[in-house]
């Protein structure tokens, strides 16, 4: 719950010590259940260029046993909120004024924000009393010590325990966790494990103390759907079970309306709007958070529509706006008034707060009465959230792409000799078809082959076995690029191309953008000189990019923009095909909608054609015309998209498609989620027979003894399973 500096509550009995200790006393009254009270904080990072205020006055609370949700865009201070918190900045970044009172168990109340950052009592906080789960655990847990070790070190530097009880307490904490054969885990390193078991030792390490506050940052944004449906799922258990408070830091709003109690939206470093889900996600006040609701695809209801997105990018740190900051992109705007008053958080009659001009009763009647609204000097702006009319795609029957009992396989090589001791069956007889103009979404778990099968098309790998029948242009003869050396590829290279999950890694940061989107052209041949410098401007353009902006580095880029780099690389060479790897999976939900419109319009434009590989099951099925399910190398479905999220007719599409978080909290629990136990099977020793039998509800020993062919089911449809047409399997209604 948020408070304005006029409505912050006074009735802790005992004034804090703003030394760094705290004075003993009981809270009383309204502030009985309070867990943390952040009153105005502030943080700066003094830089070269000038200071950034990360953190700009943020008022915050968050009361026991229960979770709250902060949402925003990259850049709003979410994270640095988070870290502010547990005192884990790195110079230059520091708290500036502001208090983070955190109320202990017994009372005793203490202003974080004034405890040193190295001191005992710090450390005491971290881990004990607060804890926290990061986005990225690969990088957040040691990679030359073993999984029990870590949680071995947490365990003895907060608890009286010795050595032998903090490993049964570690092996304990694994297996609640959801971590088959705990004992031999607990000798595992990082390494060895799947991204969602890392994530699960993650939150075992951060429950090992049984904290009061458990924060999470963005744990499941890499995460596929039902791994992050049971990662939610888990932490809602171990929330109920130790009674533990949750403040989840996220860009998914599907999350948000299945496990958030209260939610607060961020912009520029302040809290914009505060209140409960159900208020929120039905009655928004805040036109920051009615642009982030509608920019959010949702199943049934968004396909073939543009999503409404937020005009422009969250404002350079070191140029905020005067006035309100979300005034420059906010379609009620009133020029003369936004852009000069900076609004207060203002208590409304349902209990919500929002930090807007309409809100407030000296300006409310100008939103109101709009023709009042004209008599202050106003300009022309352009609306911040644009939705025009679709455009209607031609699909042409021609085939573009034709795999076939395509097979990519690994040797797994032991010793000195690199003797061949196994093999990993990455791909595994896949087939399908992508007609030209089309765009096929090609979803599974992580580990099921969805790059591999991406990467095996550019022949980025030879594949083992099987055939790439593609076809440059209309009329054209298919050719097979699996038998393809690489002389004959290359002029094959321009015709496919691929667009990376992560912008960050896959942009050189040393050169500049003109020498990036331009090097595939300098490369093949195709421009030099001025009249690359000319292609690479009116691509910029055309992806949304300013064309002088072309010298600058990625660094100067949001992340959005660097996303809209990686697409420009992609196309500047005039491609057919394209395979985008997880395109808008790290980009938020106003960024990704911006994202999306802009592959849907480079598509109608150019005639593209896309094979979209992602784990977000609402944006395959807002952007594809036919969705192609993949397990342990192989596919197991393929449908036109409308018909197979309707009616699945595989349980591993069923399942999936019951894991994807809705944005609407009025569903929580109506639908009853199939929940898959254990990881996806190991492409290096594959089930025998269908090689899901082991977690679906519906296997027989048929199921466990014969491989189902991906058989035709008439329609358009294939599935590979032997009950295909006697299931009755639940869609998304």
């Amino acid at each position: 719950m948020l408070f304005s500096d006029a409505n912050r509550p006074t009735s802790l009995t005992k004034a804090v010590d703003l030394s760094g200790g705290a004075r003993s006393g009981a809270a009383t009254g309204e502030n009985a259940d309070m867990l943390l009270d952040i009153r105005g904080l502030k943080t700066q990072f003094a830089l070269r260029e000038g200071v950034v205020k990360a953190v700009d006055g943020l008022d915050l609370r968050l009361r026991r046993r229960k979770t709250l949700c902060v949402v925003g865009e990259s850049g709003c201070g979410k994270s640095i909120t988070a870290w502010s918190i547990l005192q884990l900045l790195r110079p230059p970044g520091r708290i500036v004024s502001g208090e983070i009172l955190f109320h202990h168990p017994d009372g005793k109340v203490v202003d974080l924000a004034a405890v040193p950052a190295n001191s005992a009592e710090m450390r005491g906080v971290r881990g004990r009393h607060i804890s926290m789960i990061f986005q990225e655990p690969m990088t957040s847990l040691s990679p030359v010590h073993t999984i029990g070790d870590q949680l071995t070190e947490t365990i003895r530097l907060h608890l009286p325990v010795t050595k032998e009880q903090a490993k049964q307490q570690a092996i304990a904490l694994l297996g609640r966790v959801g971590i088959p054969k705990p004992e031999m885990r607990f000798s595992s390193y990082p390494f060895q494990l799947s991204g969602g078991m890392r994530q699960r030792v993650m939150i075992a390490i951060a429950l090992s103390c049984r904290p009061d506050l458990l924060i999470a940052d963005e744990p499941t944004t890499a995460l596929d759907v039902t791994t992050q449906a049971n990662i939610l799922e888990l932490i809602k258990e171990l929330q109920e079970e130790f009674g533990i408070a949750v403040m989840l830091i996220t860009h998914d709003l599907g999350v948000v309306a299945e496990v958030a109690d209260e939610v607060a939206v961020m912009y520029l470093g302040r809290v914009v709007e505060r209140a409960d889900v159900y208020t929120l996600f039905e009655a928004p006040k805040h036109p920051y958070t009615r642009a982030l609701l509608r920019s959010v695809p949702q199943l049934g209801r968004t396909r073939g529509q543009r999503l409404a997105s937020i005009e422009g990018m969250v404002p350079n740190p070191f140029e905020r706006p005067s006035g309100c900051p979300f005034h420059t992109r906010c379609p009620d705007v009133i020029h003369g008034i936004c852009d000069r008053i900076e609004p207060p958080l203002v208590n409304l009659p349902d209990g919500s707060e929002a930090r807007c001009l309409q809100y407030d009763p000296e300006y409310a009647l100008m939103w109101a009465a709009p023709d009042l609204a004209k008599t202050v000097p106003t300009k022309p702006t352009t609306p911040a959230v644009v939705v025009p009319p679709p455009v209607a795609r031609q699909i042409q029957e021609e085939v573009c792409l034709e795999v076939s009992n395509l097979k990519v396989h690994f040797p797994i090589t032991k010793g000195m000799m690199r003797r061949t001791i196994g093999t990993v069956k990455a791909v595994d007889g896949a087939s399908f078809t992508v007609r030209q103009g089309e765009t096929v979404g090609l979803v599974g778990e992580s580990g099921c082959g969805k790059s591999t099968l991406g990467r095996s098309i550019l022949r980025v790998y030879k594949p083992t076995d099987g055939s790439i029948h593609y076809r440059r242009d209309k009329g054209e003869p298919l050719v097979d690029l699996a038998s393809l050396n690489a002389r004959a590829l290359k002029p094959y290279r321009t015709d496919i191309r691929l667009i990376f999950q992560d912008p960050f890694t896959s942009l050189n940061p040393r050169k500049r953008v003109v020498d990036i989107i331009g090097e595939p052209l300098r490369a093949n041949g195709m421009a030099h000189g001025k009249e690359l410098n000319d292609r690479v401007a009116e691509l910029m353009e055309k992806v949304g990019l300013r064309p002088e902006y072309m010298t600058r580095y990625p660094h100067a880029f949001s992340g959005g923009e660097r996303q809209r780099i990686v697409i420009a690389r992609a196309l500047v060479v005039g491609p057919h095909l394209v395979v985008a790897d997880e395109a808008v999976s790290a980009l938020d939900v106003s960024v990704r909608a911006q994202t999306l419109n802009l592959l849907q319009d480079l598509q109608n434009e150019f005639d593209l054609t896309y094979l979209f590989i992602s784990h977000d099951l609402s944006v395959v099925e807002h952007i594809s015309d036919h969705v192609a399910v993949m397990y342990v190398g192989r596919l197991v479905e393929f449908a036109p998209s409308e018909a197979l999220f309707a009616n699945p007719r595989h349980p591993y599409t069923e399942a999936l498609l019951s894991a994807v978080p809705q944005p609407d909290p009025r569903l929580r629990g109506r639908a009853q989620r199939i929940k898959l136990h254990g990881e996806v099977a190991d492409p290096a020793n594959a089930p025998s027979g269908c090689p899901f039998h082991p977690r679906c509800a519906y296997a027989t020993d048929l199921c466990t003894n014969v491989v189902p062919p991906l058989r035709e089911l008439g329609g358009g449809r294939r599935a590979a399973c032997h009950y295909a047409e006697e299931l009755n399997l639940r869609g998304v209604a």
